[in-house]
């Protein structure tokens, strides 16, 4: 008897638990049918908020195309002064940032043994020089006899080569000379353009050989950018266009000009050197990086940002807004450029004054609703022909 109650209350427990289960189970799937049905009606109602600078006026513009370039900057005229005389190095004083003239004597060269060979060189010469006395003396009294008849014209011709002879040995004397002179004037070692010292590569004190660099000395005042370009890039570059660089640890970016460019390319790489002057070189340094844009030509269209070009679909499009909705619209990229400072691409397929939604925004729907905090950009009317686009002042929208 007591078995059989027990198994009876054991099933009634069962099926009170499970139809606890079941009301659980019941209740909260109705939850989540009304939390999603809530959402669809708050996506629905969703409405996207966008600040004037969210959005642009595609417009006609003349946008500047040019070539990304980079490299550092070389002074245009440098200068390594090397020892012209082997020996040891004296008074050698200018450090690294010291301000040298054209000419400046910036070392010496002990010149002892260059002035005893210039000394002996010259009493050469002279013993050279007495010689010369001796011939001619000789050829002058040769000279009477055979004119009186006491010797023969053999003798004559002799002492005539004779005299040839050391006339000749006194110009080889003469030259050994000069030669014993520049190397004692080579002992002296002088700036040959005037600069700052940006390196010393010797020191005082110091037996330095012929062909020694001594200190290397740049001239700041004019500098220039060596910039390496593609084969195919290169056509397209010519002197006297301009570029706009960043260097590093400037401020501000800085103007430069193509002064020339290389006829030859390089072996390997195939690449082509174009070097630009820089217009404004105060304050820079030899060896600083710099990158910049130089301009290549100009094209007037339809252009909007860059970033405003999506290309998460087949086709590249752009986000528009029109009666307060987005709409995505197809385009066709054209060449790129800067205009106001900001990259900018053309495009074909969107109308003028069409409201183009910047890229920062990101990826819409199509079809979500928009208001902005301020009334958006109009269509301003377009330039004539040859003219960039004017900006006009914002208005309300209608």
């Amino acid at each position: 008897m007591n078995r059989r109650l027990v198994k009876w209350l054991v099933l009634a427990l069962a099926v009170l638990l499970l139809g606890i289960g079941l009301t659980r189970a019941l209740s909260v799937r109705r939850a989540q049918q009304a939390a999603v049905a809530e959402a669809s009606a708050a996506k629905a109602q969703a409405v996207v908020e966008l600040a004037a600078s969210d959005v642009v006026q595609a417009q006609a513009r003349e946008l500047a195309q040019g070539l990304a370039i980079s490299g550092s900057l070389k002074a245009v005229n440098s200068a390594i002064v090397k020892a012209r005389a082997a020996g040891e190095l004296q008074g050698l004083a200018v450090r690294e940032g010291d301000q040298v003239r054209a000419g400046q004597v910036i070392a010496r060269i002990e010149s002892t043994e260059y002035e005893a060979r210039l000394r002996q060189a010259q009493e050469q010469a002279d013993a050279a020089r007495s010689q010369i006395d001796i011939a001619q003396r000789q050829y002058d009294n040769n000279k009477a006899l055979v004119d009186q008849g006491f010797i023969s014209r053999t003798a004559l011709d002799t002492s005539l080569n004779n005299l040839h002879a050391a006339q000749s040995n006194h110009k080889a004397a003469l030259a050994a000379v000069e030669v014993a002179r520049k190397t004692l004037a080579d002992t002296v070692l002088k700036a040959p353009i005037a600069g700052v010292v940006s390196q010393r590569l010797a020191q005082p004190g110091e037996r330095v050989g012929v062909e020694a660099r001594i200190v290397e000395v740049v001239d700041l005042s004019r500098l220039e950018l060596e910039a390496m370009l593609s084969a195919a890039d290169s056509v397209a570059v010519h002197p006297g266009q301009l570029a706009q660089l960043q260097i590093e640890g400037m401020p501000r970016p800085v103007s430069a000009t193509v002064a020339r460019i290389n006829p030859s390319a390089q072996p390997g790489s195939r690449s082509v050197l174009a070097y630009l002057a820089i217009q404004e070189p105060a304050g820079l340094r030899q060896g600083l990086f710099a990158q910049g844009t130089l301009q290549t030509g100009q094209t007037s269209a339809v252009a909007v940002p860059l970033s405003a070009v999506r290309t998460d679909k087949p086709s590249p499009y752009v986000q528009l807004v029109e009666r307060d909705a987005v709409v995505h619209r197809a385009v066709e990229p054209g060449p790129r450029g800067d205009a106001a400072g900001e990259a900018m691409v053309a495009v074909a397929g969107l109308a003028p004054g069409a409201v183009v939604l910047r890229g920062n925004v990101g990826a819409l729907r199509e079809g979500t609703a928009v208001k902005f905090t301020a009334p958006p950009p109009q269509a301003s009317p377009l330039p004539p022909a040859g003219q960039s686009a004017a900006r006009v002042p914002k208005a309300p929208s209608p």
